[in-house]
């Protein structure tokens, strides 16, 4: 990709100018790619909880990653230097996202299947919708609307027919602290990342959650690990593809075409994190399911597209 051979991400114009609505080919193949490893991370922290304490874990990924981030970084040209908004950023994403976000997550997959994980953080595009509609000021379209109500209805849909079945409350529970951190994330550090160096704000976002998710382990865990061929696989992957290679694509994406138009992608999230699921351990899908599903993706979209249309 042309962009890494840039050490300032941020001085960068699209690599084209798109004419027209329509995203160009590469631009879509690299936004589901970018779909696809983001609804993974589920499925691969699923098999991760099964053998080792997820604080743990959790922490341990993020030193590699971190320093992985920051050692390309720093080879890329890229410098520590950061200014303040960007600080700001990053320590504001390295607690609320990285560690509060995912550490929740983790805990919660320990007795929550990974699709339902995965639904439930899908919808951080729903609540930041609406977070901006109701107290930021941002107008939303009768197409954005109806998108955040129809969301509302496809978690309703699948929450009903999971708690029917027995669902964990508690691990609920925590995805839903989970997401809504995430979106707190998200409005907090609204154009925060401007400046160039987005691969080290990147790294140094991931070591500041493993400060946070090490002290987190010492409070409140009894480390313990099984050693296998799945967590390591898993371990490896999560690091290497949600952790660090999803991060350079979605930059790579906004860069591209714009973070509006990027956000769109993720109403893919709710049916790659579910079929995953579904494929790699095997974990129920019913109609209900696949109704909600549907629903909240399209929901997202049209949220998506209601905002695009206005930007």
């Amino acid at each position: 990709m042309r962009l890494l051979l840039s050490g300032n991400y941020g001085s960068l114009r699209p690599l084209e100018n798109l004419k027209g609505p329509l995203m160009d080919i590469r631009a879509i193949l690299m936004g589901l790619a970018f779909a696809v490893m983001w609804s993974s991370a589920f499925t691969s922290a699923r098999i991760i909880v099964a053998d080792a304490s997820p604080l743990m874990a959790l922490s341990a990924r993020y030193l590699i990653s971190g320093l992985i981030g920051v050692g390309v970084a720093l080879a890329l040209g890229q410098t520590w230097r950061l200014t303040r908004a960007q600080w700001r950023a990053t320590i504001i994403f390295g607690v609320l996202q990285n560690a509060v976000y995912l550490g929740m997550n983790f805990v919660a997959m320990q007795t929550v299947q990974a699709s339902l994980a995965a639904i439930i953080a899908s919808t951080m595009p729903l609540l930041v919708g609406l977070a901006t509609w109701l107290f930021l000021g941002e107008k939303l379209k009768p197409l954005g609307i109806a998108g955040l109500i129809a969301g509302v209805i496809g978690v309703a849909i699948i929450m009903g027919a999971r708690i029917s079945g027995g669902v964990d409350l508690t691990g609920l529970l925590l995805c839903g602290v989970g997401v809504v951190a995430l979106s707190a994330a998200t409005l907090l550090v609204r154009g925060a990342t401007s400046g160039g160096n987005f691969l080290m704000v990147v790294g140094l976002q991931m070591l500041v959650g493993c400060v946070a998710l090490s002290i987190a382990t010492l409070l409140f865990e009894t480390p313990h690990i099984s050693p296998s061929w799945p967590l390591a696989l898993a371990f490896l992957y999560t690091c290497l593809v949600p952790g660090l290679l999803a991060t350079v694509v979605w930059f790579w994406l906004v860069n591209r075409i714009g973070a509006t138009r990027a956000a769109t992608f993720h109403f893919l999230n709710p049916f790659f994190g579910v079929a995953i699921a579904w494929l790699l351990l095997g974990e129920p899908l019913g109609v209900q399911d696949i109704i909600g599903v549907a629903v909240i993706a399209l929901g997202i979209l049209a949220v998506q597209v209601s905002r695009q249309r206005r930007a």
